[in-house]
């Protein structure tokens, strides 16, 4: 979001919001103003950094934009990093890799870094290292009292697991502690096949995944309209199949192991995969810093990806089965699929690959969109990730299928106990225990 938008409206305007306040938090003491004055209305209070993943219109409510908070302070001895409300992963990368150490930043630079650590976090290095919130040491929140609380496993265990995977359900974060890590390079980038080779690319990626260690991160886009200002000339105006590749290992090794797909045959029109600095981690997946606009996300995590799984695939994101729209295959598994060392309530942890469709409003596209979904359902694990969730997930059963049954029941109790009065509901949202509405 550009310092000149609307404080009120964020990148993605899937959802109108006509608040009754909008604050632009400059700092900590009007953060706790926000909560204040909404208890003072009985407001709900809604949070929007960068306004990538809308769920619920914040009508009525008090909206605090925190994008003025974007300070980052780097501990290289400690390898840790402190994280504003507002800050960006490029905030971020650009105070860490002079140090020669990463966070486990997500894919596109331009994410905000707190809605994405409360969502779980999904990125690069996760394969490797986790969840980025399985990585988070300390948080500072304001809590529906409007008081700051510290909040760490030794202070406040249940509270600290509960905002770890809890988005913003628990309080408004103020800022951050995160660990970070020794990796200062990548084996990244992507390989871009035409589309004709789609069906064989997503072939030979389900049974190359099966081999590769968790220092390889993949995923692959279905990219049916590359006319984007600053697509590359082999790409411009072509439906592409997309291949990311990030190795944090040796780049020998890096090099060897992408071989088998450099190898496919129609070749890629593009090769970008080559040793970078992790600075430059955010040229891999080539996300645009675009505009505003509109999109409707859902996704799905899946058990396994099978030949039947890719041709389902292949099928139902066919260009001559209507409207076009991206679609994201990312593989989880390696040390996603462990329990961290300090609990919390990240679900997910038995998907083997993300689905993540992007649709635009058109109803025949958001109709192909759901076909798809429903079309993988054999293959499902029944759970989504809320950092891909969209608006039209804000229901009580899909934010539950983000969770275990187990936490999800907790999530409820300590909701009643820390927020009773549901004040921050401009969320996927988790009800108080005894709200059933």
């Amino acid at each position: 979001m550009s310092t000149d938008m609307d404080p009120g409206l964020g990148l993605n305007r899937a959802v109108e919001s006509h608040p009754a306040h909008v604050i632009e938090a400059a700092g900590d003491q009007d953060m706790v103003a926000a909560v204040r004055l909404a208890a003072e209305e009985k407001r709900a209070v809604g949070v929007l950094a960068t306004g990538h993943g809308p769920s619920l219109a914040a009508d009525g409510a008090v909206l605090v934009n925190t994008r003025r908070m974007n300070g980052v302070r780097v501990d290289a001895e400690r390898a840790t990093a402190w994280i504003e409300a507002g800050a960006r992963w490029r905030d971020v990368l650009a105070h860490t890799t002079p140090h020669g150490l990463a966070p486990l930043n997500g894919a596109s630079p331009d994410v905000g870094v707190i809605g994405y650590l409360t969502g779980g976090g999904a990125g690069l290095l996760g394969r490797r290292f986790g969840f980025a919130a399985d990585h988070v040491r300390r948080l500072r929140l304001v809590t529906a009292d409007g008081r700051f609380r510290e909040v760490t496993a030794d202070t406040d265990p249940d509270l600290f697991w509960a905002v770890r995977g809890g988005k913003d359900n628990f309080g408004l974060v103020v800022s951050a502690e995160v660990d970070l890590f020794p990796v200062a390079r990548l084996y990244g980038g992507g390989l871009y096949f035409p589309a004709e080779a789609t069906a064989d690319v997503l072939h030979a990626y389900a049974e190359w995944v099966r081999q590769l260690p968790e220092t390889m991160a993949t995923s692959v886009l279905l990219a049916r309209d590359t006319a984007l200002p600053d697509a590359p000339e082999p790409l411009r105006g072509r439906s592409v199949t997309h291949l990311r590749i990030a190795c944090s290992g040796d780049p020998a090794d890096g090099e060897r192991l992408v071989r088998p797909m450099r190898a496919l045959r129609p070749a890629a029109l593009l090769d970008t995969v080559r040793d970078m600095p992790y600075a430059d981690s955010g040229t891999i997946h080539h996300d645009p810093v675009s505009a505003p606009y509109v999109a409707y996300d859902r996704n799905v995590l899946l058990g396994e990806l099978t030949a039947d799984t890719v041709d389902t695939l292949l099928a139902l994101t066919a260009p001559d089965t209507g409207g076009a729209f991206p679609t994201e295959l990312r593989h989880f598994g390696g040390a996603y699929a462990r329990p961290p060392q300090v609990p919390n309530c990240v679900g997910g942890r038995d998907a083997a690959f993300s689905l993540f469709p992007r649709a635009t409003p058109e109803p025949g596209i958001l109709r192909r969109r759901d076909d798809l979904l429903a079309g993988l359902r054999p293959w499902s694990t029944g759970g989504i990730s809320l950092n891909f969730a969209g608006v039209e997930d804000t229901a009580p059963d899909r934010v539950r299928a983000a969770y275990t049954p187990a936490d999800f029941d907790r999530l409820r109790i300590l909701k009643a106990r820390h927020d009773p009065d549901n004040m921050f509901r401009i969320n996927f949202n988790i009800p108080p225990k005894g709200d059933d509405r």
